[in-house]
């Protein structure tokens, strides 16, 4: 656990470091799925997956929805800020001659996983190995706009962001098969030219409002968090293997878990009045989603999350400030009493 924390410190320094050394900004591509997704899937006609209607939005810059499956920012939006740089856009909304190909790109689609078949009911996604895919077509671009050596060297040196929050963890038998993919996901990742990856850990998925309505008693669900603990788990393992077989990799674990559960757990700490359902009324017999005709709460800032799946905008704040403070901690002291910044 030291190993990673002191990984996950390396990779933000030396990518600080990087870009005070230089005259441009720090470069991060994120991969992952509707938890970081700015927008792909409003690029593909048949997705199901999408959220480029009210009420997703209405506390964004402007409140028109823009595909981000919040009220407004994402936890990726809020850390761009922090690191001083411009959320990447999408990456279907870009054309081969854009700039925004040399400044970081976002592949994040709403329905992907691990595996290919997970999201397969909303019929148009960019899975996990689609997106790598785009990244393969991203170097291409680079390598043809400033040539294959500076193309190598840009890509070393920007910072990787992976979250695939997953609805797929919740088989026993799948948590071997998600980590094994996942290795050699990474690898290719790798071999592309990523070196400094940071990879979000699952949160507790059994305490989301999606899966609190399957419990009789509006708990959470503990087997659910238990597969999640175990994908952790494995998921660090790995990733200290990677660091350890692949020269140069810094590959480290965000563990977000601890983080999350508090905040649902004791939601009044941190300014919040509602953990257990979402400030959307959503349906999630059809999907959870907060659709133009749901009604929504009075007060948003109460609710921890926006819909059956997703946190709101004050609940990212929140999470992306502790996760960044984790990152560029130096320290073993406890963490200063959190603050309502809402």
């Amino acid at each position: 656990m030291m190993i990673l924390r002191l990984a996950l410190v390396a990779v933000i320094s030396s990518s600080v470091a990087a870009q005070s050394a230089s005259t441009t900004s720090l470069v991060t591509y994120i991969f992952g799925d509707s938890l970081t997704e700015v927008g792909n899937n409003n690029y593909l006609q048949y997705s199901l997956a999408r959220s480029d209607f009210p009420w997703y939005g209405i506390d964004f810059s402007g409140g028109q929805a823009t595909g981000r499956f919040t009220n407004g920012r994402t936890i990726g939006d809020i850390i761009s800020t922090k690191l001083g740089i411009p959320s990447p856009p999408p990456y279907l909304s870009l054309s081969r001659n854009d700039d925004a190909f040399l400044n970081g790109i976002n592949y994040a689609s709403g329905g992907a996983g691990i595996l290919n078949e997970t999201g397969l009911y909303f019929i148009q996604r960019l899975t996990f190995d689609d997106q790598i895919n785009c990244f393969k077509k991203t170097k291409e671009v680079i390598r043809a706009k400033i040539g294959d050596r500076a193309a190598n060297k840009h890509v070393n040196d920007a910072m990787y962001f992976i979250g695939l929050d997953g609805q797929q963890y919740t088989h026993d038998e799948f948590v071997e098969l998600l980590t094994s993919t996942l290795d050699n996901q990474l690898t290719t990742i790798y071999k592309l030219g990523a070196r400094k990856v940071i990879f979000h850990g699952l949160g507790p998925l059994g305490c989301i409002p999606s899966q609190r309505v399957k419990s009789k008693t509006d708990m959470c669900l503990k087997r659910v968090n238990e597969w999640v603990m175990e994908f952790n788990t494995k998921t660090k393992k790995l990733l200290e293997g990677l660091n350890k077989r692949l020269p140069g990799a810094k590959f480290a674990f965000a563990d977000t878990y601890p983080a999350v559960l508090d905040l649902i757990d004791n939601p009044t700490r941190y300014g919040f009045k509602v953990a257990n359902t979402s400030c959307c009324n959503v349906d999630t017999s059809v999907g959870g989603l907060c659709l133009p005709n749901s009604k929504m709460c009075k007060n948003r800032k109460d609710f921890v999350f926006w819909d059956a799946f997703h946190p709101s905008d004050s609940a990212n704040q929140i999470l992306a400030d502790q996760l960044f403070s984790s990152l560029l901690s130096s320290s073993h002291s406890p963490a200063p009493a959190p603050k309502n910044n809402r």
